[in-house]
């Protein structure tokens, strides 16, 4: 029996090729007026790092003011899966014949708010916040020293068959009576929120607060008649589909664990996360004792050669101390230690020491030694960067969910290991 795949080639050479899926929303104005759009674009995982910065190597798929993200997410889906299933048919310039591509998706790349939206989750401001794991607790859980430190741990892997039965589980809840307090306890306990579900769940939960409610002069609705009515509301909301027909369409993509394949977008997670943080409160503590003059005199003579991408204009980063952005957080994050010594209080001369080796570690464009440098990471972030923040950034507490977001990220590596050099913004 011949390999289905090369009776569906017709025996052409057959390349698979893995496709970065990027989401985001932007504005459609030139002007600075706000017009929000939902755009999807596209690249070739198979192609160099140095080609992938190209603005040509990216390809606009989809883009809508309208449509929702996860409604174009299932467009791109079925697009997808349609190429998987039938095959492209190219021409091998190199080769010299024609071959089949067999597309499939790799990674979806967003930022922090959008990834969780792909996820099907609440976001860092949920009790259970990371959408890797279930990590997390209440506040009150989270503020002993055994939840803080828990934290910063990989808790027990999300998948998407757990996350579709828990948003199917917010469907049945939400035709009991109580439907609100009922949805919103589920989602407080797992973290899980689909969008794409949300408009049935409303609905659901709108009817059947209407009917269950008790008007002078006419006979309340038994619980079993309310109920036969939302069975009727959903069924018609369904429209003859099926309730895994009408949730987040990236969590029944095949080959595909949104989960997983969500990699952090390090930019607002540790540059304007963690970094931001750090600068503001040391900003603060310089400022109180007026050592910031001493400071700039530092940062101005301090050697730029061996930087990486160096950004240390020192009278704009002390002048405009509160608007910095992450090409200016990047490069302090490589010289602080060096500039604050004998400023600061010890704990954060620890902590910018810490988010140093970090920094240089997450900023990798080429990963040689895979097994080494994935032991490397968890010890650097995870050895006193928590304490620290605790310490130092004590008002933000809550935003450590941006430190401990990194903590899945070795699944992550090696879910994608041959697209290592792709990760330097995505990840």
């Amino acid at each position: 029996m011949p390999n289905p795949l090369r009776e569906k080639s017709g025996g052409r050479m057959i390349y698979t090729v893995p496709l970065i899926v990027f989401m985001d929303d932007v504005s459609g104005n030139i002007s600075k007026q706000w017009n929000k759009h939902h755009v999807v674009y596209m690249s070739n995982a198979l192609l160099p790092r140095e080609m992938l910065d190209q603005e040509f190597t990216i390809r606009f798929i989809s883009g809508s003011p309208h449509a929702s993200p996860m409604e174009l997410m299932q467009g791109i889906k079925d697009s997808i899966e349609k190429a998987t299933d039938d095959g492209i048919i190219a021409f091998d310039v190199k080769h010299q014949e024609e071959v089949m591509l067999i597309p499939y998706n790799l990674i979806v790349a967003s930022d922090n708010p959008m990834q969780a939206e792909e996820c099907s989750h609440g976001g860092l401001r949920c009790n259970y916040f990371c959408r890797t794991c279930k990590v997390g607790g209440t506040t009150a859980e989270k503020k002993t020293d055994k939840g803080y430190s828990d934290i910063f741990k990989s808790g027990d892997l999300r998948t998407p068959e757990d996350t579709r039965a828990c948003i199917k589980r917010q469907i049945e809840l939400s035709k009991l009576s109580g439907g609100t307090d009922k949805v919103n306890k589920s989602v407080s306990q797992t973290g899980v929120r689909d969008a794409t579900s949300t408009a049935i769940v409303n609905r659901l939960l709108e009817l059947g607060k209407a009917l269950r409610k008790k008007t002078a002069g006419k006979p309340t609705m038994s619980e079993a008649q309310v109920t036969a009515r939302l069975e009727h509301e959903l069924e018609s909301l369904l429209g003859g589909r099926s309730v895994d027909d009408c949730i987040n369409p990236l969590l029944r993509i095949r080959g595909l664990d949104v989960h997983k394949d969500t990699p952090t977008e390090i930019l607002h997670t540790i540059l304007l996360g963690v970094v931001k943080y750090f600068w503001g409160q040391t900003a603060y503590i310089l400022d109180k004792g007026h050592l910031l003059k001493k400071f700039q005199c530092r940062l101005e003579s301090v050697e730029k050669d061996g930087l990486n991408s160096p950004t240390l204009s020192a009278d704009y980063i002390v002048r405009y101390k509160g608007g910095l952005v992450g090409k200016h957080f990047k490069s302090l994050a490589q010289v602080m230690p060096y500039l604050i010594y004998d400023l600061v209080p010890r704990s954060v001369l620890d902590g910018w020491v810490m988010i140093g080796r970090l920094v240089v570690l997450l900023w990798h464009t080429l990963i040689e030694d895979t097994e080494s440098y994935l032991v490397r990471r968890p010890f650097t972030r995870n050895r006193r960067l928590s304490q620290h923040f605790c310490t130092v950034c004590a008002k933000y507490f809550g935003d450590e969910a941006k430190i401990s977001l990194s903590t899945p990220s070795p699944y992550v590596y090696q879910a994608i290991r041959p697209s290592y050099p792709l990760l330097d913004r995505a990840l």
